[in-house]
């Protein structure tokens, strides 16, 4: 159980700083003052606040891991103040500990200035701030290990920081904001996967292989409506966060046609399990008073090519077998991935990956399926209809306070905004109707209004 009054907590886990004390600051820094080499351990919340590189403010901290967010308050002190229950925290690496044990037990540290934010930037970037500031000769690994921060939704690999707006006079808070390049994941063929291993990463991207690769037809034709891809693809572009969804459609065992042609976003974060199951019942709700059945779903990966890793197989997996059933018919279960934000897209388009599982060889049971891509037409629509505009303004109601909401006003690369990037990728999947760009401009709005 939580306290309910104000506790202070020490503990920063096995493998972060501890914060120290003042007069420990005082005896790291000789009496020359700043010009002296200041360690890793001696930058801490209270010389950032020293120096006005933060603020002290209610809210201004946060943190972000696998689904959940926490706030926090910097105090005067350069102590923090977890919002929910009033806890008192002695450091970053303390509170993120702390926060992330409670999602994860197993959690042994929290990577406290890689994980926690002031304004939206990590703490991380201040420290490197300060020194290039005050000790511009020190050594940078003194605190460029400190942002290797585990993936916080999915184990994807970390983001590039978003350039700021060039027409934006920068804040105290944008002091450190630079493009990095993405340690990118570098997809595996599957034939290098062999047998499982619990020891691998299950994030590993598996390239796909064609179903004549294998010396299989694909079994089944797939129909996919032009307004399914324009929802999931927005509701992919809203978050720096993985998002999931259900396609709703029908099957045709006569025609061996699966044609689909409504999505089904979830309002929810991938670890919120409270929320999941009332989440799904309606989208069953909403499935049977369409007759439609569920044949596939859709996931992102925001800043990553979508390919499905070692997890997403099994998922596939799970699914197909789910949508069979216990009376052994086939009915195809449809994979969809999208990469909104990976830099190796061509263009603004997102790069969308419908894919399929075929279970792996008798002789081989403890093998990984097989990920294979499965053609798909593409089928335009007439109009956008009210259904897919009321579940983009939901979409945009549920995102509008979240910590990872993509900041539209922001640059995606040097000529193209967010939003630019958003518009473009939508306008792929236009309707025939043209009068769906008016429409949109509306939902447009709203999202410059979020910011």
């Amino acid at each position: 159980m939580l306290p309910c009054s104000p506790q202070v907590v020490e503990d920063g886990g096995e493998e972060d700083e501890e914060e120290l004390s003042g007069g420990e600051e005082a005896d790291l820094r000789s009496s020359s003052g700043r010009g002296s080499l200041l360690t890793r351990r001696g930058i801490t919340l209270r010389v950032l606040l020293k120096d006005s590189l933060v603020e002290p403010g209610d809210g201004v901290l946060s943190i972000h891991y696998l689904g959940k967010n926490f706030i926090g308050d910097l105090l005067t002190d350069g102590k923090i103040r977890w919002v929910e229950t009033g806890q008192i925290f002695n450091s970053p690496s303390a509170w993120a500990t702390h926060c992330k044990r409670l999602v994860n037990p197993a959690k042994k540290s929290g990577c406290g200035w890689a994980s926690v934010r002031y304004r939206g930037q990590k703490l991380v970037q201040y420290k490197t701030t300060w020194l290039h500031k005050y000790q511009p000769s020190a050594d940078m690994s003194l605190v460029s290990e400190e942002d290797d921060d585990e993936d916080e939704e999915e184990g994807k690999t970390a983001v590039q920081a978003d350039e700021k707006n060039k027409n934006n006079k920068p804040g105290l808070h944008d002091v450190m904001v630079s493009r990095r390049t993405d340690r990118e994941r570098i997809p595996v063929r599957y034939c290098t996967l062999g047998t499982r291993d619990a020891a691998r990463d299950p994030h590993t991207l598996v390239e796909l292989s064609a179903f004549s690769a294998i010396n299989r037809f694909q079994p089944f034709n797939v129909a996919v409506s032009s307004n399914v891809l324009l929802l999931m693809d927005f509701h992919c572009h809203l978050t720096t966060s993985e998002v999931v969804g259900y396609l709703g459609g029908r099957w045709d065992t006569n025609t061996q046609l699966l044609t689909v042609l409504r999505a089904f976003p979830c309002r929810t974060r991938l670890a919120d399990r409270d929320s999941a199951s009332a989440v799904e019942e309606e989208i069953c709700q909403n499935l049977f008073m369409r007759g439609l059945s569920l044949v596939g779903w859709y996931h992102s990966h925001p800043r990553g090519p979508a390919l499905p890793s070692l997890q997403d197989i099994d998922s596939q997996m799970d699914h197909q077998l789910r949508l069979q059933g216990s009376n052994n018919g086939f009915q195809p279960c449809l994979g969809i991935i999208c990469g909104p934000y990976y830099h190796g897209n061509q263009g603004v388009a997102s790069t969308i990956t419908p894919f399929w599982v075929v279970p792996p060889p008798e002789q081989r049971p403890n093998d990984y399926g097989i990920p294979v891509a499965v053609e798909v037409t593409y089928v335009q629509d007439n109009f956008l209809t009210s259904d897919v505009l009321n579940e983009m303004m939901l979409l945009v109601d549920y995102y509008r306070a979240a910590p990872d909401i993509v900041q539209f006003t922001q640059y995606w690369c040097p000529d193209t905004t967010m939003m630019d990037k958003i518009k473009g990728s939508l306008s792929c999947h236009a309707p025939k109707d043209q009068a769906y760009s008016q429409i949109l401009e509306h939902v447009y709005s709203q999202l410059n209004n979020m910011q």
